[in-house]
């Protein structure tokens, strides 16, 4: 596996690799991030994936300082899942003295995630262009779990034409049903045997949903399962899928999604409905 800390040494090794499926992260890696290497595998293109902690994307009282980071384990992870390439910018690489651009994307971006953090999409659009235009994939993977962030990516390729294709792949969970993510790490025990009732109470609503229950008065109790499991519900919502609109009834594509948290921990989860 090659691996490159600069532009210029991308720049050489890129040229070597054909047709990539990119995989981008911030590292902390699980097999969710696994199975995008290995969805990339499948799809018969050359896996390429990033390690950066995008500052952007963060914050002012945001976990930037204490994000899991774990360089010679993420590493070894890619290498033995098959990665050709891991890319590893500094934040004076991918954003040197001067850069003066930054990517707003309205639509999908305005709700939810973007009203709780303000200024995140901003960041996680930025970066992400930038990564595009750096590895030149023809094809990149996302996980499912963060459902907006995808639609976020793939209304700013839409719009400014760029030659990616967006890929979802399903959401790695536990046995349990939590679904994976690098700030699990950051769960106490008994925090962890709480953090699935989330996925639970997603799966009750999509069952009542399905049954022809009341939108309205089942996210309400959504609400209630989880402030009686200790959760703090940030929001919880049926939204169309792609432009993440709230919806009063039930027509696809709808999606069921939600932020809570769980002591000094922020989960977030997504179902699809019908």
């Amino acid at each position: 596996m090659i691996i490159v800390r600069t532009l210029q040494e991308l720049a050489g090794a890129r040229a070597t690799l054909g047709d990539v499926g990119f995989v981008p992260t911030m590292g902390a890696l699980h097999a969710g991030h696994l199975t995008l290497v290995a969805a990339a595998k499948q799809a018969g293109l050359t896996p390429v994936a990033s390690i950066f902690v995008n500052p952007t994307q963060f914050g002012p009282k945001e976990d930037l300082s204490r994000y899991p980071r774990d360089e010679a384990g993420d590493i070894a992870k890619l290498e033995a899942a098959g990665c050709a390439l891991v890319w590893l910018p500094s934040v004076e690489e991918m954003y040197p003295s001067g850069c003066a651009t930054t990517i707003h994307v309205s639509g999908p971006s305005q709700h939810w995630e973007g009203m709780q953090r303000p200024g995140h999409f901003n960041g996680v659009a930025t970066v992400v262009a930038k990564l595009f235009g750096q590895i030149r994939p023809q094809a990149a993977f996302f996980g499912e779990k963060d459902w907006q962030q995808i639609q976020v990516v793939r209304r700013m390729v839409e719009d400014l034409h760029l030659p990616v294709k967006i890929v979802p792949v399903a959401t790695v969970r536990e046995a349990d049903g939590l679904a994976l993510s690098s700030r699990n790490t950051y769960l106490s025990l008994a925090e962890r045997m709480t953090a699935p009732k989330l996925h639970a109470a997603l799966s009750h609503a999509v069952q009542y949903l399905l049954a022809g229950k009341e939108p309205a008065t089942t996210l309400h109790n959504v609400r209630l399962e989880l402030a009686t499991a200790g959760m703090v519900p940030d929001y919880v919502a049926l939204v169309h899928a792609e432009t993440l609109e709230p919806i009063a009834t039930l027509q696809p594509p709808a999606r069921l999604i939600a932020a809570a948290k769980l002591g000094h921990v922020r989960l977030l989860d997504n179902l699809p409905v019908g």
